[in-house]
């Protein structure tokens, strides 16, 4: 059986997703839940502390996967090619998540809006230095840095709005067209010289992801 307080969150992050933070009320939430609304607050703490968690525990394990995504390579677009699968992943896995984290965050207290805005930067900034690091190093063509890294978060982010893991589409292919697309968008097309072999950057990212290099 599935503990209270884990069943008391997998129902605000429901109704938060499909009603919003403010549309949301202790009542619906306690129905949902399963349990008393008297008892809720023993669970939950006050509706603002079950969002603010619902979105640190989210961004928590975004940042986390972001760093061991580019840990232990010094290779712009193997690193980028990392992230964007990360990404898409997440993002069309975990759905609601990705709903409540972008559309909620100014129905925050201002302190409690720090804090998620500041782990909020901590993963961008994990795709900023990647993405500034191509530039310098002449494989990612781009001019603005910043402009890139959220027109890449944007494209990626929108699979949880329309992905259907019971479509034709599986979640290993879905993150490998957005590899593609990701290295198309800032020009990864010089080829790259692997086993004798030249192959574009793009090829290799689509090879990786299928376990073949």
């Amino acid at each position: 059986m599935t503990p209270t307080g884990e069943r008391v969150r997998q129902a605000a992050l429901e109704l938060f997703a499909e009603r919003g933070f403010h549309g949301t009320g202790i009542r619906q939430l306690a129905e949902r839940a399963g349990v008393s609304s008297a008892s809720l607050y023993h669970y939950m703490g006050t509706k603002e502390d079950l969002l603010v968690a619902l979105m640190t525990s989210s961004l928590e394990r975004l940042v986390d996967d972001a760093e061991a995504a580019v840990a232990g390579s010094d290779d712009p677009v193997g690193q980028l090619g990392a992230l964007v699968r990360m990404h898409v992943t997440a993002h069309a896995a975990r759905p609601l998540e990705t709903r409540v984290g972008d559309h909620e965050v100014e129905a925050l207290s201002p302190p409690a809006r720090e804090v998620v805005v500041a782990l909020r930067d901590r993963y961008e900034q994990v795709w900023q230095r990647v993405l500034a690091e191509g530039q310098a190093a002449g494989v990612l063509d781009l001019e603005h840095p910043a402009l890139a890294r959220r027109a890449l978060l944007e494209m990626c982010s929108g699979v949880a709005r329309w992905f259907d893991p019971a479509g034709p589409l599986s979640l290993a292919g879905l993150a490998d067209h957005y590899v593609a697309l990701a290295c198309r968008l800032l020009g990864v097309s010089r080829a790259t010289r692997r086993g004798g072999a030249d192959i574009s950057a793009e090829r290799r990212w689509i090879l990786f992801s299928a376990g073949l290099r």
